[in-house]
């Protein structure tokens, strides 16, 4: 049996300047163990991706459930592999709330104090609305004095619902960081000169989205020292599904190519389950 790793300590000793990693956010646990087998040194949660799989709306505080329960099946799954989780905006509004939303669903029941993530991922908007700097700042550090091994990731939204304003989000990242955040993430369509100057404004790690603009390598030299998370398998999922669809519309034989066998599927499964406690 592998002896268990400190988790945590590993997540954050990936943030390294010029060599970032790429983040995949699973679904799943057959897809987060499909990432961690391709090589993926962490494997990250995504309230999107919930969210679509309950039928709720994103960032409506509806995904809290199946985000804990996605990350308990995670850790059972991968151990010993670091895990971060999409916590929306903190499923609440005050500082000591979302504390207490932290402790009573991820904490582990073994009473040693650990939770079942490593990091998470909180929000400064809500619904396509910002909120005032100093309420992300109030939960960053109401969750760092909480948890201080957690690596709570800020994440700034101006860009993402569409306000070109770079010096907000640079006041943002000053605040957030002053407040105890970890590490930074920017979100939105980001050129190479925004990501520049705001790497160059960093004291933490800074996050972008994967793009299709540009490579790892681009990014790097950018001064991009954060993972990239990758936010494209709901498109993946969906274009996949119609175009596979619309094959058998048009009286076509379905195509398997790049299907991973319903086998595969239920040993990924299986795998799971032994790994259990109680599982056979």
């Amino acid at each position: 049996m592998t002896e268990p790793t400190d988790t945590a300590t590993t997540f954050r000793s990936l943030h390294v300047p010029g060599d970032p990693f790429i983040l995949p956010c699973a679904w799943d646990v057959a897809g987060a163990r499909l990432f961690a087998e391709a090589g993926h040194r962490a494997v990250g949660t995504t309230s999107l991706g919930v969210a679509a799989g309950i039928g709720a709306a994103d960032e409506d505080r509806a995904t809290l459930a199946g985000s804990v329960n996605l990350a308990a099946a995670l850790r059972t799954a991968l151990p010993n592999h670091p895990l971060t989780c999409d916590f929306e905006d903190g499923y609440g509004d005050g500082p000591e709330f979302v504390v207490e939303i932290v402790r009573e669903n991820f904490a582990i029941a073994d009473g040693t104090g650990g939770l079942l993530v490593d990091g998470i991922n909180i929000q400064d908007s809500r619904q396509g609305r910002m909120s005032e700097p100093g309420v992300l700042s109030a939960k960053v550090t109401a969750i760092k004095e909480a948890f201080p091994a957690l690596f709570v990731n800020a994440r700034i939204d101006t860009f993402w619902i569409g306000q070109d304003n770079l010096g907000e989000v640079l006041a943002r990242i000053d605040a957030y960081v002053d407040a105890g955040a970890d590490g930074i993430f920017v979100p939105g369509s980001l050129d190479l000169a925004t990501i520049e100057t705001i790497t160059s404004r960093r004291r933490v790690p800074v996050n972008v989205l994967a793009s299709p603009r540009y490579s790892k390598s681009d990014l790097a030299e950018a001064g991009w020292p954060g993972s990239a998370p990758d936010r494209c398998s709901i498109a993946r999922r969906c274009r996949g599904a119609l175009s596979t669809l619309q094959v058998l519309a048009d009286d076509r034989p379905a195509q398997a190519e790049n299907v991973l066998p319903y086998r595969a599927f239920t040993e990924l499964d299986r795998v799971s389950v032994r790994s259990r406690p109680g599982g056979r």
